[in-house]
This record gives C-alpha cells, sequence and structure tokens, in this order.
C-alpha cells in the first residue's frame, strides 16, 4: 500500500479529512515538497502505525493542533494544549488592528485573558519597549503562556493571575482582551472538538456571553491612561451588546464595531 493509498483509506472516514496530512506532515517534520514525492512509495510498518494513530485520535475530535502540541499565531510558534484555547486566525486580525494603530514607544500594555498569550506575545515581540503584562484567572493558562515566553525568548512581558482587575495595579496605554463569550444555550451548535477539548473557563461565560465583557466596562476606567485605549474580540453576535456597554461606561470614547476578514462583527475598539 502506498502513503496515498493509507491516507484515502482514513480521509473518507473524517469529518475534517485534510488534518490527517496536516498532523501527520507536522509530526514528521515534512516539508510539502518532501510529502508530495512521498505520496506514491509504499507505506513503512511504522508509518502505517502513525497514521492510525492519528486517525484514531482525529476520530475522537480530538483537535489536530492538541495532537501536534503546537501552532502558529502572528509569526510566532506557540505550544497548545489544553491547559487554553486553541489561537484563532481572526484574532491575528486584532494583533495586527493593535499594532497598525500605535506605533508609540514604551507603551504600556495589559492583556485580560491571555490563554496560550498568543495577543500579549505578539504584541511584546511586535514592539519590544513595549511593557506588557498578561493576566488569567487560570494558573494552569498562565503556565502555558510563560513556557511560550521562554520558547520564544520574549522578554519584555510579565505573568499575573488575575480575575479582570483583582489582582492589577497601575495605568495601561491599552487594554486588549479575548475573553471567554460564548452563552450556555450556544454549546448545542458547537463543534465537538471545541466543546469536548479545549477549556470551558475560556470558552463560556455568564449573561449570555457578556460576564466579562461588563467586568471590564465597568472598572477599566480606573486602569487606563487619560489617552488609553481598549481592544475587545466578541462573538460574531455581540455587536450591539457589547458597544452598547462600553458606550454607556464611556460616554466621551468613541465606540466602534469593526469586521474581521470574513465580515462578521469581530472587534470593538474604545479610544
Amino acid at each position: 500500500m502506498t502513503y496515498l493509498q493509507a491516507f484515502q483509506k482514513y480521509e473518507k472516514q473524517l469529518a475534517r479529512p485534510e488534518e490527517l496530512r496536516y498532523v501527520f506532515r507536522y509530526g514528521r517534520k515534512l516539508s510539502y515538497t518532501d510529502f508530495i514525492l512521498l505520496l506514491n512509495t509504499a507505506i513503512t510498518k511504522a508509518d502505517q502505525a502513525y497514521l492510525t494513530e492519528i486517525f484514531n485520535r482525529l476520530s475522537q475530535d480530538e483537535p489536530a493542533q492538541y495532537i501536534v502540541g503546537e501552532t502558529e499565531f502572528y509569526g510566532l510558534t506557540l505550544d497548545v494544549d489544553a491547559r487554553a484555547l486553541i489561537p484563532r486566525p481572526e484574532t491575528e486580525e486584532l494583533v495586527a488592528l493593535i499594532l497598525a494603530e500605535n506605533a508609540s514607544d514604551d507603551l504600556k500594555v495589559l492583556d485580560i485573558g491571555t490563554g496560550t498569550g498568543a495577543i500579549a506575545l505578539s504584541l511584546a515581540k511586535a514592539q519590544s519597549t513595549w511593557h506588557v503584562l498578561a493576566s488569567d484567572i487560570s494558573p494552569d493558562a498562565l503556565a502555558l503562556a510563560q513556557q511560550n515566553a521562554t520558547k520564544n525568548a520574549i522578554a519584555n512581558i510579565a505573568f499575573t493571575r488575575s480575575d479582570v482587575f483583582s489582582n492589577v495595579s497601575g495605568n495601561y496605554d491599552i487594554i486588549v482582551s479575548n475573553p471567554p463569550y460564548i452563552a450556555d444555550f450556544e454549546k448545542v451548535d458547537m463543534a465537538k472538538n471545541v466543546l469536548d477539548y479545549e477549556p470551558h473557563l475560556a470558552l463560556f461565560a455568564e449573561d449570555n456571553g457578556l460576564a466579562i465583557y461588563q467586568k471590564i466596562a465597568e472598572n477599566a476606567q480606573s486602569y487606563l491612561t487619560d489617552k488609553g485605549k481598549i481592544y475587545l474580540e466578541i462573538g460574531h453576535l455581540q455587536g450591539q451588546a457589547v458597544s452598547q456597554l462600553f458606550q454607556h461606561h464611556f460616554p466621551d470614547k468613541r465606540v466602534s464595531v469593526l469586521q474581521d476578514l470574513a465580515g462578521k462583527d469581530r472587534m470593538i475598539t474604545i479610544d
């Protein structure tokens, strides 16, 4: 049996067949060209066993990124596992927006709910003169974020365990958050690879998914500099609710709802 025949045998049984080749290539550290050249050769016993193992895990809806243990995010390679959510491509758009709108040196940045550290580490890497504080309520997530800071040799970042602002002090030029924002009633529509494997603490929030935004809106004024800005990622149906919430608490600031590349409401800026 060739590699191609082995892949085809398994792929037709998977809901996301492209993940099988992705995990195999990553695990075997094959370039795309090397992988293509391999397809029409006879599969080895070791690779047949490896392919079967990958198939079995994907069949149980385990996320491909958790299987390989890494993912790419804004030029960084981040370790990922069940301690934190897998960073999404839409969040890269939030990072790009912050960097495009803030070119100043020596800014202080607070990332609330850092997870893997994706946002905080990307900003710190791109702007080495910024001072970034990454916070999370989960000690396990914080340990993973610190692991990723070491992995990517990023030094201008600190970490704190905090429930929103509960263990944070000082004033910040930028507050950014991609908090839990899924309502409990939305569980029925969620993919099993998310619902069964990614941490619920980082997915779900009370008050129809708005609880963390409410905490940020009510308290952020005490932690912002005079010209400070807030950047948020939101669920694609939350634009109106979250923008009204922040406009109420920040009547003198401009609140804007921005769309992602798919045209869905995805980001809110308060400046």
